[in-house]
């Protein structure tokens, strides 16, 4: 009993030492250029400088009747630009405007 016991204590380590000596890998799912949802978003800094980050933000911030608000910009090659979405505040002309061009 000991004899199998002591074979399974060894296969166990022999496994777990395969697997910790791999390395961690951060990089295997792709990371979307752009993602939100209704409560605000990021935006790749790459995308950014290719494309009006201000209306992407806008357009997706209006699908829920809600307007953009930028909180930070990393200007760096993998950094992201963040905004929020907030309700129209009091006074505003009802829905803000979804402009298709």
């Amino acid at each position: 009993m000991r004899i199998k016991a002591a074979a399974g204590l060894l296969a166990g380590l022999v496994v777990s030492g395969m697997m910790a000596s791999q390395p961690a890998r951060a990089d295997i799912l792709p990371v979307p250029p752009f993602k939100g949802n209704d409560t605000g978003g990021i935006i790749a800094y790459s995308m950014a400088t290719q494309v009006d980050a201000r209306q992407v933000a806008v357009d997706h911030c209006a699908r829920y009747g809600k307007v953009a608000k930028f909180l930070a910009v990393q200007a760096y090659e993998g950094g992201y630009v963040s905004f929020s979405c907030r309700w129209v505040p009091y006074g505003a002309a009802e829905q803000p405007i979804r402009t298709l061009y």
